[in-house]
């Protein structure tokens, strides 16, 4: 007989991560306009909103896009990896070449990749790879185990 895989298999697969995919795009529907939002408020505590829960929901999208890209990654690569990048972002403020500074000049620029150091990020950075663990996991749902697999 064959030694492939049993075709049986694959189309469940195939369906359930294109399920997984539109649960994660649909989040980050959700997730990006409140992003952007924390950086529009105007009212208590707008500096908070806009640079702590701002902070979190900026993990939180990220760590569900690589999860929509990437669908095999399990939870934990992702967020560890988001995090990563973000807390190397966050040094990067530190560093002020014209480039970058032209690039922190718009808004768009600013949103994205900061323009000020600041410790107090890091404990909203773990928050937010945390919650999108969660998020990731609850939207995965329960999928069928693969002894080997990366999940």
């Amino acid at each position: 007989m064959t030694a492939g895989p049993d075709r049986r298999d694959v189309a469940p697969r195939n369906a359930l991560d294109s399920g997984v995919r539109l649960r994660l795009l649909l989040a980050l529907a959700v997730v990006t306009p409140l992003g952007f939002a924390t950086k529009l408020y105007a009212g208590p505590a707008e500096k908070w909103v806009a640079t702590h829960a701002g902070g979190t929901l900026y993990v939180v999208f990220w760590c569900l896009l690589v999860a929509a890209l990437r669908p095999g990654l399990s939870p934990r690569t992702i967020c560890a990896a988001v995090l990563a990048i973000t807390s190397a972002l966050e040094f990067l403020q530190l560093w002020h070449p014209a480039p970058l500074q032209a690039i922190r000049s718009t808004w768009l620029g600013h949103a994205l990749i900061g323009s000020v150091f600041q410790w107090s990020d890091f404990p909203y950075y773990v928050a937010g790879a945390l919650l999108a663990a969660v998020v990731i996991r609850a939207l995965r749902g329960s999928r069928p185990s693969s002894r080997g697999a990366t999940s």
